[in-house]
């Protein structure tokens, strides 16, 4: 448990990429270093991007999604990390978290009418080396439910690297991360009330139908977007990013029976909106009463 400790004034610095907004929040203190530090995160930013977005021509992420069969393809240490962490991520949520969906998430995107596509084709991640290997095509890798927070880990290293003692990164309003001594006040908004919790040392993830529309997308070709979802949004946290943006997605498509079932591999902190407003779920299952500011 950390010692309470009060926010000081802190300065903000901005940065777009990933279609969203970038925020790194620190403490008052030396302005040009932290002007420094700034420029090295969101030049980060921007090479990660350049790495892992498959709408960037010529991204390791682009490159895989034009691979045909027997294709073999060497691609960055970054790009090979997100992708061993994601399947991983897809092995802990039971399939759920899925970043081969690429074709159905455009073809949702884009408000075309008729059936999903079907999703086919397998792609090898070496486990020791970066390597792709194409074995039939068809997959199509989208990073965007872990490439933001993926991108947020990347850069607290940098903050460590640099000295910082505290910091909240965030990419838009689905995922914050915070580093060091302080802990940030941070409120959970839903339609009609708001819960604050305090986010030490850990990431904290938003995901839902308020969040990102109906662009949820379930394994399940059967299932329609947004079709069977137990709640409207739900927050949680993680000791990673990567891990909070993956969890995040998976839990909006569980049921309660599900999120039960995961025993002691629930999250620690766990949050969702449905008819009854903002609620934490409780450590044993249950859904119990929340603060609300």
């Amino acid at each position: 448990m950390n010692e309470e400790v009060a926010m000081p004034k802190t300065v903000k610095f901005a940065h777009e990429a990933m279609k969203t907004t970038f925020n790194l929040r620190m403490p008052e203190g030396s302005a040009e270093r932290q002007r420094n530090v700034a420029k090295v995160c969101f030049e980060e930013l921007d090479r990660l991007e350049s790495l892992l977005s498959r709408f960037v021509e010529g991204s390791d992420v682009s490159q895989i999604n034009h691979m045909r069969a027997g294709d073999s393809l060497f691609i960055s240490e970054e790009c090979h990390a997100c992708l061993l962490q994601a399947l991983q991520l897809h092995q802990e949520t039971g399939g759920l978290f899925d970043v081969t969906l690429g074709a159905r998430i455009e073809h949702l995107k884009k408000g075309r009418g008729g059936e999903a596509p079907e999703i086919f084709g397998n792609l090898t991640v070496a486990p020791d080396q970066p390597l792709i290997v194409c074995e039939a095509p068809g997959r199509e890798i989208d990073l965007g439910g872990i490439g933001k927070g993926f991108a947020l880990d990347r850069l607290r290293q940098i903050l460590i690297d640099w000295e910082i003692d505290s910091a909240l990164l965030s990419a838009g309003a689905s995922t914050q991360l915070a580093h060091g001594r302080l802990a940030w006040p941070l409120d959970l908004t839903g339609d009609h009330d708001s819960v604050r919790i305090d986010l030490y040392r850990e990431a904290l993830s938003a995901s839902g139908v308020g969040i990102q529309g109906n662009h949820i997308v379930h394994p399940d070709a059967a299932r329609e977007p947004g079709e069977g979802l137990s709640y409207k949004r739900v927050w949680l946290t993680a000791p990673t990013a990567a891990e909070a943006d993956a969890w995040s997605t998976a839990v909006m498509l569980m049921t309660d029976d599900q999120i039960k079932e995961l025993g002691d591999d629930q999250p620690a902190c766990l949050y969702v909106e449905d008819a009854e407003g903002v609620r934490q779920w409780g450590g044993d299952g249950q859904k119990s009463e929340s603060r609300k500011v």
